[in-house]
This record gives C-alpha cells, sequence and structure tokens, in this order.
C-alpha cells in the first residue's frame, strides 16, 4: 500500500539491514547449482530473484543515506534504480546484468551487511 509519498530514511537501520542480507541469502539459494542459462530457462526462479531485488532496492531506499555511511564500496544508486526498473521497465530487464548482479554483487553485499548490522544497536 502506498501513502503517495517518496519513502523517508528508516530509523530501523538494522532491520532493512537484515532485510538485505535475508532477500539476497535467499536468492543465492534459489540459484544454486545454476549457470546463466538455466537462470535464463527457468521462469519461477528468475521471477523470485528478481522480486527479491526488488526487496533489497526498497530496504536500500529505506536506508536512505545510512547505507553510503555503513557501506560505501556498494553501488547504493543502482541499488535503488534496480528497483525502479524492475517495478515499470519489466519488459527491458536484462537476464545478463541480473545474473551478474546475483553472481558478482550479493555475496560481498550480504558479508558486508551482516557486518554492518551486527555493530548496530538493535532497533526499538
Amino acid at each position: 500500500m502506498s501513502s503517495g509519498s517518496a519513502s523517508l530514511p528508516t530509523e530501523r537501520p538494522k532491520t532493512r539491514l537484515q532485510d538485505i542480507v535475508e532477500n539476497a541469502t535467499s536468492i543465492l539459494t534459489y540459484t544454486t547449482g545454476m549457470d546463466r542459462e538455466a537462470f535464463a530457462r527457468n521462469n519461477l526462479v528468475r521471477d523470485a530473484v528478481e522480486r527479491c531485488l526488488e526487496w533489497i532496492s526498497e530496504a536500500a531506499s529505506k536506508l536512505g543515506g545510512t547505507a553510503e555511511t555503513l557501506l560505501p564500496n556498494h553501488p547504493w544508486r543502482q541499488i535503488r534504480d534496480l528497483g525502479n526498473i524492475l517495478r515499470h521497465a519489466y519488459d527491458n530487464v536484462d537476464e545478463e546484468i541480473v545474473w551478474s548482479i546475483v553472481t558478482e554483487r550479493l555475496p560481498t553485499l550480504i558479508i558486508d551487511a551482516e557486518r554492518a548490522a551486527v555493530q548496530l544497536p538493535d532497533d526499538t
């Protein structure tokens, strides 16, 4: 449900980082044992991966500038923009780019987000 307003930075950064880790980990689980060709042929897995990427993008948006502060080595603008592409330009999603994100970007993002989350106090 949308109120029509832009996402404001969250007051729950630990939860948002955990959302990123959970969804990225799910993606890696869904794609275990696959190569790019198998991924491209499997509509169910592609749909699940794209949905998890949308959730990662939304969590990144809710983190606002906190994302860049906590994890400066990740392309947060691109992560946020990916959600818009998946939602609004879904017919132009490049499977090669999605596969590259899955295999090259997510493992590091998981590690870094887990490290950052454990350093933060619990959200209240």
